[in-house]
């Protein structure tokens, strides 16, 4: 499965390899769709592919860090 999410880094967090580490602790493929990323804030668009399982993981991993997770609902065709 593949989902999107928007991802928002408060300052601490924006120099962490986060999502390195999402590759690397879950069975999950990181897609970076859009970034912005400042000094002061750090803003993903974010895909996740995996089983429904391992993106939880992740996305519960990225929340337990400090990082806003929210998820983008689009009806777009690829």
């Amino acid at each position: 499965m593949k989902k999107r999410y928007y991802l928002t880094y408060p300052k601490e967090l924006v120099k962490e390899p986060l999502l390195y580490n999402v590759g690397q602790k879950f069975k999950v493929v990181t897609n970076i769709r859009q970034a912005t990323v400042s000094d002061t804030i750090g803003l993903v668009a974010l895909e996740l592919e995996g089983t429904e399982a391992e993106v939880e993981k992740a996305v519960k991993f990225l929340t337990d860090k400090g990082v806003k997770v929210e998820p983008i609902e689009l009806d777009v065709i690829e």
